[in-house]
């Protein structure tokens, strides 16, 4: 079945509230991360520190519906488009910030908020391996579908440029050059879904080059790996990786009001910190630092947006 024949998860940045307008879902659609709310915010234009959240605890908590999780997922990528211009965002050192995210995330004091999801058909390790990347051109154009999307990811099975992995999730990463017509950068900044490749249930991502519209889909214009686009795109991946790892099919982990734990706490990082170029920070993995944003994690008296368990 393609993503377009698949129940859509239909999102509306409504700007008075700066939310996303929820409607109740079932299992199997495509759940968009929502823009930013602050598209004119003061932390865009100034500087300013990005916004904390809320420590209080959720009054919409998280659910498990009997859906798969990963115990640990295995992440591929797939670079569509040029990774190789002079533009200083879609460069083989912005492939590097997220190539050491996701070699450094798995295991780390943030990840491992999802091992509080207990009661699930399987524990979730807290734990990320990285399998590899691959990368194409415009076999597609530059002016994606989300059925697109699928085929990029189909392609890349059936060249065996990288593996069929049931326990794998298959991020494709867009240069700034290349729009997805469903939405991203009006509606969205990335999502992630599951599809049947060669008969197999494949769990896969879009996500953009925040470059493409900073003030939608980045927290900041520095970035604190000083690539603007590139460090947006890293937290709206995060926010993907843990959505996956925790409600793989759209059937596992979420609110009544068809919310995951990324989505509960989205743009929202808690306490930050500035690095030497004024970029702000929340979190240092590996030998770098990064602004992701929170996640839910599930406690004893309640559950709560954080950056740690």
């Amino acid at each position: 079945m393609t993503p377009a024949a698949r129940l859509r998860f239909t999102v509306a940045l409504t700007l008075a509230f700066g939310a996303l307008q929820a409607q109740d879902r079932g299992p199997s659609e495509i759940i968009h991360h929502r823009v930013n709310p602050n598209l004119s915010g003061p932390h865009v234009a100034f500087g300013a520190a990005p916004t904390a959240g809320s420590t209080s605890a959720l009054t919409a908590p998280l659910k498990y519906h009997g859906g798969p999780v990963f115990s640990t997922p295995t992440a591929y990528i797939i670079w569509y488009g040029n990774w190789a211009q002079g533009n200083g965002t879609d460069t083989a050192s912005g492939q590097q910030i997220v190539t050491d995210f996701f070699n450094a995330v798995g295991g780390s004091p943030y990840f491992q908020i999802n091992t509080t999801y207990v009661g699930s058909s399987n524990s979730i390790s807290g734990n990320v391996t990285y399998g590899g990347a691959t990368t194409v051109a415009y076999p597609y154009g530059a002016s994606l579908t989300d059925a697109n999307i699928q085929s990029i990811v189909t392609d890349a099975i059936n060249s065996k440029a990288l593996p069929s992995d049931t326990n794998g999730i298959y991020f494709v990463l867009t240069s700034s050059d290349v729009a997805e017509s469903s939405g991203f950068c009006s509606q969205y900044c990335g999502w992630h879904t599951h599809g049947t490749i060669n008969g197999l249930d494949i769990r896969y991502a879009f996500i953009g080059n925040a470059a493409r519209c900073l003030t939608s889909c980045a927290a900041q214009s520095t970035g604190p790996n000083g690539n603007a686009g590139v460090d947006g795109m890293v937290s709206v991946l995060a926010h993907e990786l843990e959505e996956a790892t925790t409600d793989a099919d759209g059937s596992a982990w979420y609110n009544r009001r068809g919310y995951e734990n990324g989505d509960l706490c989205a743009w929202t990082f808690g306490t930050t910190y500035q690095v030497s170029n004024g970029a702000y920070a929340n979190m240092k993995l590996g030998t770098r630092d990064f602004l992701i944003q929170r996640n839910v994690t599930i406690r004893s008296n309640g559950q709560f947006c954080s950056l740690v368990k």
